[in-house]
């Protein structure tokens, strides 16, 4: 097992992932190559940033990686805006997904000022 594999916020991150290829299930057909494909690359990236931080050499590097996870995931909140806006995801959908957004969002602000505590203390 690699040592992100045991962070908490990246198995969050998988789960998301997860969260998101069922909800853009039902999307129509023509969006396969986009609102469907983007939402899910969004999502992808969030881990996928985790664990390329973490393969990093330094914290700095680490950090770095983890804010552009955070960009990614506040990319798939728009496009899941988007997706409501077209009725292409249910009220309830969005709503489910909001939330599960906003507590990886937490989740990840607090990992990175971990970090961020952590590399104020190689200095």
């Amino acid at each position: 097992m690699f040592g992100f594999e045991r962070l908490d916020v990246w198995r969050r991150a998988i789960e998301y992932v997860d969260h998101l290829y069922e909800v853009s299930a039902g999307f129509p057909k023509e969006e396969m190559y986009g609102l469907q494909s983007q939402l899910r690359r969004a999502g992808t990236s969030v881990s996928a940033n985790i664990a390329e931080g973490w393969g990093r050499g330094s914290t700095k590097d680490f950090i770095h990686f983890v804010e552009i996870g955070y960009g990614s995931l506040m990319e798939s909140v728009s496009h899941l805006t988007i997706a409501k806006r077209r009725s292409y995801l249910p009220e309830a959908a969005f709503d489910a997904s909001y939330a599960e957004a906003e507590e990886l969002a937490r989740m990840l602000s607090g990992f990175r000022r971990g970090l961020e505590r952590r590399l104020s203390s190689e200095s």
